[in-house]
């Protein structure tokens, strides 16, 4: 067994795209109910490195947020929800996406027998102090929760949001 040799950043960048995504629109994810702007810049970012889109509610603090977050420095896909949440939840459905929501219910799925998204998905996640409400809930065709075995009682919304994204998009 020979030792293993780390990549130089030329060997690494020359595997990647060479430019940003164009918005195929296949993975979206959607932070609808945000509580801290640090966990929009870390979604946009892993949102970039996976391919796949953000969805943020224009509130007036997001902006901000997102750009103090893009460490990249360059254009990301960003789709501004106006008005309800839960009507541009139906519009996406009605556009025939699947919505899947990363949240504890008596019905959700490991985090490890979530398969690869084989179409148009929106991964909807809350916030980390009451989750996804009610009407998010209930226009979700699947839920999924993360296993923990520590103390804590949920991951981050950027972890958790992260972490589901890489599973839906096949990276891990």
């Amino acid at each position: 067994m020979s030792a293993a040799r780390a990549r130089t950043p030329a060997e690494i960048h020359r595997r990647r795209r060479t430019r940003a995504h164009t918005c195929w629109n296949h993975l979206i994810v959607a932070p609808l109910w945000p509580k801290h702007g640090v966990n929009l810049g870390t979604l946009l970012r892993t949102c970039d490195a996976a391919g796949a889109c953000l969805a943020v509610p224009r509130r007036s603090w997001v902006p901000e947020a997102l750009e103090r977050g893009n460490t990249l420095r360059q254009r990301t896909c960003v789709h501004w929800i106006e008005g309800r949440t839960d009507r541009w939840l139906d519009r996406q459905r009605q556009g025939g996406s699947a919505i899947v929501g990363v949240e504890l219910t008596d019905e959700s799925i490991r985090l490890a027998d979530l398969p690869v998204a084989r179409k148009r998905t929106v991964i909807v996640l809350g916030n980390e102090g009451t989750g996804i409400p009610p009407e998010g809930l209930e226009r979700l065709d699947v839920a999924v929760e993360i296993p923990m075995v520590g103390t804590g009682h949920s991951l981050n919304v950027a972890v958790a949001g992260s972490l589901v994204l890489y599973k839906l998009a096949g990276l891990c």
